[in-house]
């Protein structure tokens, strides 16, 4: 088993950031991660910027440059794209980098600039990550294709419209305690099914918003720095299935996730019974059902009864989206990875606040690209 240090962390505010532009969003966050580390710019040997479509959303292509030159780093910068798990493959480049002998340190920055756009052209430019040809061509959306996931889960399961709405109230009432959240109010059920309908059975309640932000993290060789309370990254996988939801065999479960999980379990020496808590992807409600089952913390088909007996919760056997999740937290698609792996190194650390998890000492984060095309998860584990 492998251990890579997370000696530094950064985030900005998540929300609808007018007055900022992306390049400032991702220096924000890094040099939050810089000063977090005790680190100087000169010790950084690889630069990643996870970021799904900053051409679309704002002009600016060439970011590994660009933010290499606004940070004032000579070394090597990298953009990695893989839609929604853009920030996950990130960190998962920086960590081969530095198993691989190439790197000591790297500096992982996730970032998007969304809201400048209008909703319509948003939603377009999101739609980028599904396919082009057989999907978004006629006309099928993300909450489209999320909500036939969901009809089918429904179908085979008894999944009911009241369990995924629970797992929006939850994310809601852990996202209240996060400062940088994007939604810091609390929702009912009742709340969620008299939200606007977007694509039966799912509500505006039910999806993930627009989102401007960034998040970074430093990521070195285990002894490149003295860190009072150390973090690890001890595993990484990654997996993809077929892009489009045709192709593929069964539309209860992401093939991706389950392939991924299990990379990582394997090197981490784990089992999803060792996991405290975990950061999962839930650009619609349905998504974080999928994923308790599908990452193996409850059988195929019981997700919504995981969810309904509380399961998930901070005071639950396994909290799930202490941050809030994409749901509260916010979702810019870039950095949705690296402000997991954010999440989960303050849980680490024991400083999370009142959604501290008490004992924490594995945390699990799942980046999902697309409605499941790609996957990346990482294992983190408590070093003190």
């Amino acid at each position: 088993m492998h251990k890579i240090l997370a000696a530094g962390i950064g985030i900005t505010k998540f929300g609808e950031q007018w007055e900022k532009s992306l390049r400032e969003l991702a220096i924000e966050a890094a040099l939050q991660a810089l000063e977090d580390a005790q680190i100087e710019r000169n010790q950084i040997d690889m630069l990643f910027v996870g970021n799904m479509s900053s051409g679309r959303f704002t002009g600016q292509e060439h970011l590994g440059a660009l933010i290499a030159s606004e940070l004032g780093l000579s070394c090597s910068a990298t953009r990695v794209e893989a839609a929604c798990a853009s920030g996950g493959l990130a960190i998962r480049q920086a960590y081969l980098a530095l198993l691989s002998g190439k790197a000591e340190c790297c500096l992982v920055i996730g970032v998007e600039k969304m809201c400048d756009l209008p909703t319509n052209e948003a939603i377009l430019t999101l739609a980028a990550a599904a396919d082009q040809e057989w999907e978004a061509y006629y006309g099928v959306t993300f909450p489209g294709l999320y909500a036939m996931l969901a009809r089918r889960h429904m179908h085979e399961f008894g999944t009911t419209r009241e369990q995924l709405a629970l797992v929006a109230v939850k994310n809601h009432e852990h996202g209240s305690l996060n400062p940088i959240a994007q939604f810091r109010n609390k929702i009912t059920v009742e709340d969620v099914f008299n939200s606007s309908p977007v694509a039966e059975p799912l509500n505006l309640l039910d999806c993930s918003p627009i989102t401007d932000g960034a998040a970074a993290i430093l990521l070195c060789k285990e002894n490149f720095v003295k860190i009072e309370k150390p973090v690890y990254l001890i595993a990484s996988g990654h997996a993809v299935d077929s892009i489009a939801l045709h192709e593929r065999a069964s539309l209860t479960e992401l093939k991706a996730t389950k392939l991924a999980a299990k990379q990582a379990y394997e090197e981490a020496r784990i089992k999803p019974s060792d996991v405290d808590f975990a950061e999962v992807h839930d650009c619609f409600t349905i998504a974080e059902i999928l994923a308790y089952e599908d990452l193996g913390f409850c059988e195929k088909g019981k997700g919504g009864k995981f969810i309904e007996n509380g399961e998930s919760t901070l005071k639950g056997s396994l909290p799930v989206n202490t941050s809030g999740g994409l749901k509260a937290c916010g979702h810019p698609v870039g950095a949705t990875g690296v402000k997991q792996a954010v999440e989960a190194v303050l849980q680490l650390r024991e400083e999370a606040g009142e959604r501290q998890v008490k004992g924490a000492r594995i945390g699990l984060t799942h980046n999902v690209g697309g409605s499941g095309a790609t996957c990346v998860v990482h294992i983190w584990e408590k070093g003190y």
